[in-house]
């Protein structure tokens, strides 16, 4: 295809070729679209085009649904519904770009269709187009990144950072006041303070993962800054009088992800004849930090402040400020619908929950799906609200939402400086390998190993989380295969204890003195990390529904009672005469994670038990236990995954494991493993237990052997009334279904977990 020069505009062509015949556009994938106008949403408003670095509309002479459905797939959308004519979405300004389009409705993009041409038109901006989407997103649109949203200088305006001015600005760890700088074009840049707003600080808070801003003391910097102007060898007087170090002016409305997003002037209209800040100076942010980051001394939120925050949560995030968006209402916690979910709202989310802006807004369920209700769906945010439940919304149910629907979200988080504490040595991938430290010994900071001693998969997960590669999969003891890096082989920390929310290795509980058993050498701990995991969730409904009383023969109970299934009361009974009472139910558990559930082991170290004719592939897959309302065990089961298998798939997904023939075994993302109540071990024996009222408590995946993406809801508990002759099960719920405050704290249900009480 032959081409002129830059410089020959649409219509000169035209003249030169002496016709006028409708144009096919160039540059077939790199035009950009968007929906603007008072009152639009993100499915629907006046059709903007970006071209040559400047957005302008469309005429919609000759327009019609099937140009509308190529646009709207060119943003993302399945397809449009209608399109609306005469600017009714409000005039646009700047050129109108494109007139007389012509689409066949395959096009993959506006720009494959035909058209008068850029800029050649004979409309007003009374006739601007604008399109109507169907909200349902693409199957391979996920997300709505901040880099996807920016306008045409998100290319030029990278970064921001604060840089402190005061004495104690500059020893803190977290720098959350200083002079505003921005990336442009690669070079840093100071922003003039004239017409700086609290909009603007808020804007630059949220990128820099701060919630707020408060005023600064600006009479303070404005005599520093006087201070320095006055000294004849300031390095600083003499760049301020350089255009090149400011950008001249920006104005935000507050609600913006990205400050690209605002309206920013790098230099006055008039070019360098004019000074960029004139009399100015540097514009001064103080951001606040939200409560997880702020320094152990600083006063706790007030108990109402902490309240709001737990109604939201994120879960199966592999990083800090990421995941599925849940929320609480009625007493249970529930999904939004990605339905009409845009940055605007996930920023209020993230701000909700102590974290700055959102930078990503993803749909299609890709942080994984729940089990529970959709409690919201067409969540319309102004950016402004302080909690979610503020924005208007329609329930979740209303406009036909699947759990294939839930709205994630990936929020900006302040930088620690955690992730430059810690590596990964001797690996054959990035991703694993010897966990190396640095930590303060004596005043100087160094590198180390960590002892393996106690090392599990809770604090394998802080250290891939602390290095930002997700979540851990496996925790690896002896690392004798793995060669660390020279000089750092030395233990420097151990007895190393997390809870699993921790930042970082250096926040968990760990020895004074180092102590390790084996010292040095082949025995550090080590990991290998992932950017997914599974995460197994029991159908608290099945069982409840399904639970019952047998009186079950001693004689058909052989093979039971060979895995250890029945109580210890049955090894003293006159096998095979008499029976034992059980409470039998089935059991669901689906992977709602991003992983397939696999065994920790291969097949070679698989149990054969020839009673039953099967293999465990892990040993202890489920906890079964009855409990006093005080957390006593009264009685207990346990199930042994000797068929780990895809029970059912959803609709269109094939099963891949299956336990026939010795097959592989695991659970397929989005499959489920049925225990129906009528085979061996499904059950508790409560043969030996009285009339009363009792606390059912099922536990997937007790030991954590096996990494998931959210270990909060392997926990299932129901009340049970039990009168002698009869049982009832009701409210059952797994561990993360109600409020927080209604559930253990992370040590006893590491007690409960491991039948410790």
């Amino acid at each position: 295809m032959w081409s002129l020069p830059a410089a020959f505009s649409p219509l000169l062509l035209l003249l030169l070729l002496g016709q006028t015949p409708p144009s096919r556009l160039q540059s077939l994938s790199t035009m950009k679209l968007r929906l603007v106008g008072p009152g639009s949403r993100p499915e629907e408003g006046r059709l903007e085009v970006l071209h040559q670095g400047q957005w302008g509309t469309v005429c919609d002479d000759d327009f019609a649904l099937q140009e509308a459905t190529v646009a709207c797939r060119q943003l993302g959308f399945e397809a449009a519904l209608t399109w609306a004519h005469s600017a009714k979405y409000g005039p646009g300004e700047g050129p109108i770009w494109l007139d007389n389009v012509h689409c066949v409705g395959t096009e993959s993009s506006l720009d494959q269709c035909r058209s008068n041409g850029w800029g050649v038109s004979d409309c007003s901006h009374s006739e601007d187009i604008g399109v109507v989407c169907h909200p349902q997103r693409q199957r391979g649109y996920l997300s709505e990144r901040v880099s996807n949203a920016l306008g045409p200088q998100g290319r030029r305006l990278e970064e921001v950072r604060l840089k402190p001015i005061l004495a104690s600005a500059k020893r803190q760890s977290l720098v959350t006041e200083g002079a505003v700088e921005v990336k442009y074009e690669g070079h840093w840049r100071q922003v003039c303070d004239q017409g700086w707003t609290r909009n603007n600080s808020r804007v630059v808070c949220g990128m820099l993962g701060f919630p707020s801003e408060v005023p600064v003391v600006s009479h303070y910097y404005r005599k520093v800054w006087n201070s320095k102007m006055k000294d004849p060898k300031s390095r600083l007087k003499s760049l301020t009088k350089k255009n090149s170090f400011w950008i001249h002016r920006v104005n935000c409305l507050g609600t913006e992800p990205h400050m690209a997003n605002c309206q920013v002037q790098v230099a006055p209209a008039q070019g360098k004849l004019r000074p960029a800040c004139p009399g100015g100076m540097h514009a001064v942010v103080s951001c606040v930090a939200g409560p997880r980051f702020r320094p152990l001394k600083a006063k706790p939120g007030s108990k109402e402040s902490w309240t709001e925050e737990t109604r939201v949560r994120l879960r199966s995030g592999a990083q800090v400020g990421e995941g599925r968006v849940e929320v609480l209402m009625n007493r249970r916690w529930g999904t939004v619908c990605d339905h009409g979910w845009n940055l605007i709202s996930a920023s209020v989310v993230c701000r909700q929950l102590g974290f700055g802006s959102a930078r990503e807004a993803l749909f299609g369920a890709q942080l994984g799906q729940a089990l529970g209700p959709i409690h919201l769906s067409e969540v319309r945010c102004g950016g402004y609200e302080r909690t979610l439940s503020d924005c208007p919304s329609l329930e979740g149910s209303q406009n036909g939402c699947q759990h294939d629907n839930d709205a994630a979200v990936r929020c900006n988080i302040p930088n620690l400086g955690f992730q430059d504490q810690v590596r990964l040595a001797g690996g054959r991938s990035p991703e694993e390998g010897v966990v190396e430290v640095q930590v303060d010994v004596n005043g100087v900071q160094r590198w180390g190993t960590v002892c393996s001693d106690h090392w599990g998969l809770s604090e394998a997960m802080v250290a891939c989380r602390q290095l930002g590669l997700g979540f851990a999969n496996h925790a690896i003891k002896d690392t004798w295969y793995w060669q660390g890096t020279p000089g750092a082989g030395e233990v420097v920390m151990s007895g190393v204890h997390c809870s699993g929310t921790e930042l970082a290795l250096q926040q968990c509980q760990r020895h004074g003195p180092v102590h390790c058993s084996h010292g040095a050498g082949h025995f550090s701990a080590g990991v290998s990390c992932t950017d997914s995991a599974a995460d197994l969730v029991l159908n608290a409904q099945l069982v409840q529904e399904t639970a019952y009383l047998e009186d079950r023969p001693l004689s058909q109970l052989y093979c039971a009672h060979e895995e250890n299934c029945l109580s210890r009361s049955a090894d003293r009974m006159d096998w095979p005469y008499g029976h034992r009472r059980l409470l039998r139910f089935s059991s669901q558990i689906h992977n709602l994670g991003r992983a397939d559930f696999r065994p920790k082991t291969g097949r070679h170290s698989w149990i054969w038990h020839q009673c039953h004719r099967h293999y465990h592939s892990i040993e202890v897959f489920t906890h079964y236990d009855l409990l006093t309302l005080n957390g006593s065990k009264v009685a207990e089961g346990h199930k042994a995954s000797f068929c780990l298998e895809d029970t059912n798939c959803p609709t269109g997904m094939q099963r891949r494991y299956a336990c026939a023939n010795f097959g592989e075994q695991g659970v397929t993302v989005g499959c489920w493993d049925t225990y129906r109540h009528d085979i061996d071990c499904q059950w508790v024996d409560i043969t030996d237990v009285g009339p009363g009222d009792y606390i059912f408590q099922v536990v997937v995946n007790p030991k954590l052997e096996v990494a998931e993406s959210d270990f909060s809801n392997n926990v299932m508990r129901c009340r049970c009334k039990y009168d002698g002759q009869r049982v009832w099960l009701h409210d059952c719920h797994t561990g993360d279904a109600h409020r927080a405050n209604t559930e253990h704290s992370p040590e006893q249900e590491q007690r409960l977990r491991n039948n410790l009480i």
